[in-house]
């Protein structure tokens, strides 16, 4: 088998490759790092140019080849090979015609659990309440909070420590209150409190035993993570952000997270992504894939799920809920009842719609400008 040509395509806020073989077997993959699309699109070409009249099997030596062969890395480097290596892996699935798990020691589970990822801030406490009596409403048995900060706050007060720790407590008690106790709670800092505000935050909620607490300082100071760690008494979760493997080792060697976050389509693809979960569960550790793209990195997830024995739980991001991105593509997720189904088609499980691109219009997702505090200084996103 050769690899013959490739078709870069944007739909929504998701960018996807598609890559042909002499034997008319398509592969797709889908990058991360949704703000630098068009420098990830140029990386793929880059790359798949290289592939031309080569073999796709190698699927190893490929991932290899491309983040070794050159002086320098990086998000947009990692993201164009997670794509290209998602694509080979679905090339591979539909050439001996089986799903990728087959290929990676086969199924563990039946069905994964997932977590509701709404992608919006409600406001007003009985609407925060509200939308997660619908959430459970529709069957999910965990879902995330936002707790990273006000989008603004004129007079700086949202932003003081008493009021910040006071206020998104509060979120957490409501949500509590309003799904019980047979449900999961997600924290999603999101990199948006200083260490002082994380320990703060983290001790005053313990009581409502959330599940997790993510990312609740910037991943950029290992030592810093895991100070948080070892004084609070929730399950921390990070390295969404993380592009390397051994950026997962000096988490896991510092005892910094019960939980780890691996991007499949910006840690390197499902050949990487693998590699972190064996990694973690030598340290006992659990992992719970990190899943904000497109329908090709939910199924690209959930190969990794279906054969990975120390999985947590699924992320599901709310742009898929409700059937809203079902005609993107040919076979879409099937979610019931808090778990998603294992699809039993070969490779990933699904090809892009020939329309994609005309039903889902593509759009800018992220840009330059960072967010402020009321003093004008940048905050982390």
């Amino acid at each position: 088998m050769k690899i013959t040509g490739y078709r870069i395509r944007y739909a929504k806020h998701y960018l996807f490759v598609e890559i042909d073989t002499d034997e008319g077997i398509t592969g797709l993959g889908e990058a991360g790092n949704w703000t630098f699309l068009k420098p990830t699109a140029e990386a793929i070409r880059e790359m798949c140019d290289f592939m031309i009249g080569k073999d796709p099997s190698r699927i190893e030596d490929w991932n290899q080849n491309f983040y070794r062969a050159q002086y320098f890395r990086g998000s947009v480097v990692m993201s164009a090979i997670s794509a290209i290596d998602i694509a080979l892996w679905d090339i591979k699935g539909k050439r001996l015609g089986v799903p990728v798990y087959e290929l990676l020691g086969g199924k563990v589970r039946d069905k994964v659990r997932c977590y509701a990822s709404p992608m919006h801030v409600v406001d007003g406490h009985e609407a925060l309440k509200a939308s997660y009596k619908e959430l459970k409403d529709q069957g999910f048995s965990a879902a995330k909070i936002f707790v990273n900060g006000p989008i603004s706050s004129p007079d700086g007060k949202g932003e003081f420590h008493a009021s910040r720790i006071h206020e998104e407590a509060r979120k957490v008690a409501l949500v509590r209150e309003a799904v019980g106790d047979d449900f999961d709670l997600v924290l999603e800092v999101h990199r948006g409190m200083d260490k002082a505000q994380a320990i703060a935050f983290g001790r005053e909620v313990e009581k409502y035993h959330p599940m997790v607490l993510e990312d609740p300082v910037p991943p950029d100071n290992y030592d810093t993570m895991a100070e948080v760690a070892s004084k609070v008494a929730i399950p921390i979760a990070t390295g969404e952000r993380f592009i390397s493997l051994g950026e997962f080792e000096a988490i896991l060697s510092r005892h910094a997270a019960c939980y780890v976050r691996p991007d499949v389509c910006a840690i390197g693809g499902i050949t990487t992504a693998k590699k972190v979960a064996a990694l973690a569960e030598a340290h006992d550790v659990l992992i719970i894939p990190h899943n904000p793209l497109g329908p090709v990195s939910s199924a690209a997830c959930l190969q990794i799920c279906a054969c990975t024995p120390n999985l947590a739980i699924q992320e599901l991001p709310g742009f898929c809920l409700n059937g809203k991105e079902d005609a993107m593509v040919d076979r879409p997720i099937r979610f019931s009842q808090g778990f998603i189904e294992i699809p039993d088609a070969p490779g990933i499980g699904l090809s892009l719609s020939p329309d994609a691109e005309e039903l889902y219009p593509a759009v800018c997702r992220g840009g330059m400008a960072a967010r402020r505090s009321c003093d004008g200084a940048v905050k982390n996103w």
